[in-house]
């Protein structure tokens, strides 16, 4: 006896993650995860090819959250569909940005010293100081909260939360110090 894949309305898809976050029902999660897991395999491996362990643990993430965070879907925003992929993308970003973090004995504060070339080309050479230069001069630029947060994302590497517990601000308030940073730098470094 064959049986057919049912296909599933987005509607059918919201009404199961409705009733998860209402009711925690075991069954509805099931066919959601049962729809969306190749699904959100398949998302990750487009962008990584080649990357099965990546995409199977932000697809497992993915899921862990649809069950946990069930509750705060709000339909009348955003289909089903386009709330778990929009938790997919953020996780995927997650994960890469914390498996792909090392420690460093660098003192970011001397990044932009001189480092000499390993090929030797003068000109290569002159043009990565003109470029370090400018970026340095553009960074002094910046006001002393927007330059320190901008510093701690993308010099230290650390993720905006981090930086936000580190210096005891909101989350958001780090976002824009960051996002208007990078913005100045960027009209900065086009003078």
């Amino acid at each position: 006896m064959t049986t057919t894949a049912v296909t599933k309305t987005p509607q059918q898809h919201t009404d199961d993650l409705l009733l998860v976050a209402n009711d925690r029902d075991r069954d509805a999660f099931s066919r959601l995860f049962d729809h969306y897991m190749p699904l959100l395999r398949a998302f990750t491996l487009s962008a990584h090819p080649g990357s099965a362990i990546l995409a199977d643990e932000v697809a497992q993430e993915v899921m862990i959250k649809v069950w946990r965070k069930a509750h705060t879907y709000k339909p009348e925003f955003a289909s089903a569909s386009t709330w778990i992929f929009t938790l997919a993308r953020n996780a995927r970003i997650d994960y890469l940005r914390k498996n792909s973090r090392h420690q460093s004995d660098i003192d970011p504060e001397y990044l932009w010293s001189e480092i000499p070339a390993e090929d030797g080309d003068p000109f290569q050479a002159a043009l990565q100081k003109r470029s370090a230069d400018v970026v340095q001069a553009g960074m002094s630029q910046l006001p002393d909260d927007q330059r320190l947060a901008l510093k701690k994302v993308y010099l230290e590497g650390k993720t905006h939360k981090e930086v936000a517990e580190e210096l005891q601000l909101p989350l958001g308030t780090v976002k824009s110090r960051v996002r208007l940073a990078l913005k100045k730098l960027a009209v900065s470094i086009k003078r």
